[in-house]
């Protein structure tokens, strides 16, 4: 435990009662305020996710040159510099924890003749970047790396940027934007396919700011995805629905904890992110979808979440895509459920911000659950019980590992401790707070 540290302990709960908003959408805050910054005019959004990884994407856009202000009324307003009209940064650009914000912000830097240096925390700059930098050095940006294309880096961007058909040899929404945002700048038009459809919340709100994008089906089970280059992008509203990642733990948590009743109000629902709620429903969960409606072309619903016995069940690996952040909250689910859950298809959680697949399984062996790990698999054997619990857990830098792990030690028989409660604040602020207010009873402790 590093001397800064923030440990949480986590006790068993009462009911959990109440009604709460999830926090605004990451993946839609960060695009909102890079589009906002390439659009001509002024954009407002309303409902941005303040974490430290959407702030420090603001910070960049203002290095960029676009004007990002928060209004007192918590209404953020960027006026745009358009496609094309970024400009060098003065300094490196720090993103701290947040792979989106690094791979997209190097997208939309490939397609401007400029250099910008990246780098981030110490979990950040372990995760590789090369995935992103070979399809944009196909477009013309040139990089200097450390081994292994890791931060902190250099690219500078392509004075004439090249339009790309490109095949993405791993399904990757991260990957994908990147490309489509150094595509803007492209003549003709870029081409991405997919060997299976990733969160789409780039071509949606591309549309939404006036771009044209195709998204192709096709008969091999491919997605193509077409971006015509060189839009005029227009300011535009956007109201960012609650994150589906985010509203996952006090979901899980109302599951989990006996005689809950939580309303999560404002939640997306974008069908390439909600696998999580899919496999729960799987395994009998009680979740009412209701008041669906649609904004900024995003699906949103409220959630009403009654606790109740669930099941194992074999989550299929083509649903990764769409749940890929919410394997560990899941594993909590599974911990409790009746029977093994089996999930395949995660060698993506390796390289996320700590290796969560290894971390889950450590974390829930030290709580008395039995789990078998491979590459990319995980089961976990439920025994329609609460677990042991009473384990330290080591977060390793990564928020969804510290708040699936505090959701955990609501239901076992012992507490559960996070030796690193601070990096929840990277999208989750006032996470603690929020699940006290419904009843949990998780504390800060002295380092």
């Amino acid at each position: 435990m590093h001397p800064l540290a923030h440990p949480l302990v986590s006790r068993r709960a009462e009911a959990l009662r109440g009604a709460v908003t999830a926090p605004g959408d990451k993946s839609i805050s960060h695009r909102a305020l890079m589009f906002g910054g390439l659009a001509i005019g002024e954009t407002a959004i309303h409902g941005l996710l303040e974490g430290e990884d959407v702030l420090n994407t603001a910070k960049a856009m203002r290095a960029y040159g676009a004007a990002v202000r928060r209004d007192e009324d918590g209404v953020w307003r960027v006026s745009g510099v358009g496609v094309g009209g970024l400009a060098e940064p003065e300094d490196m650009l720090d993103l701290g924890n947040s792979g989106t914000g690094a791979r997209l912000l190097m997208g939309l830097a490939a397609g401007h003749p400029i250099t910008s240096f990246f780098t981030g925390d110490a979990s950040l700059r372990r995760r590789p970047m090369a995935r992103v930098m070979k399809p944009l050095g196909d477009m013309g940006a040139r990089f200097v790396s450390r081994e292994g294309g890791r931060l902190p880096l250099a690219v500078t961007g392509a004075r004439h940027p090249l339009p790309l058909d490109y095949t993405l040899p791993v399904a990757s929404a991260q990957v994908k934007s990147a490309i489509l945002l150094a595509g803007l700048t492209a003549p003709g038009e870029t081409i991405v396919v997919e060997p299976e459809p990733t969160r789409d919340h780039s071509e949606r709100m591309l549309r939404h700011f006036g771009a044209t994008v195709r998204v192709e089906d096709r008969a091999d089970g491919t997605r193509a995805v077409t971006l015509t280059g060189q839009p005029e992008l227009a300011a535009a509203t956007v109201r960012v629905p609650g994150d589906p990642s985010s509203a996952a733990f006090p979901a899980v948590a109302a599951l989990l904890v006996p005689g809950s009743e939580v309303r999560i109000a404002n939640v997306g629902a974008n069908p390439l992110r909600f696998g999580l709620f899919e496999t729960l429903l799987e395994m009998g969960a009680d979740i009412a979808l209701e008041n669906r409606r649609e904004e900024a072309g995003e699906p949103v619903v409220d959630l009403l979440v009654r606790a109740g016995g669930l099941k194992g069940v074999v989550v299929p690996p083509r649903r990764a895509p769409s749940m890929i952040d919410e394997y560990p909250i899941l594993a909590m689910a599974a911990a409790c459920a009746e029977g093994p859950t089996v999930m395949e298809g995660l060698a993506e959680l390796r390289v996320k911000e700590s290796d969560r697949l290894g971390a889950v399984a450590r974390g829930l062996a030290a709580c008395g659950v039995e789990v078998e790990e491979g590459p990319d698999r995980l089961v976990v054997h439920g025994k329609g019980r609460p677990p042991l619990g009473g384990a330290m857990i080591a977060a390793n830098l990564d928020h969804r590992i510290a708040m699936a792990f505090a959701v955990l030690g609501m239901v076992s028989e012992k507490p559960v401790s996070i030796d690193d409660g601070e990096p929840i604040a990277t999208s989750f602020p006032g996470f603690v707070p929020m699940m006290n207010r419904l009843g949990a009873d998780i504390a800060e402790e002295p380092a």
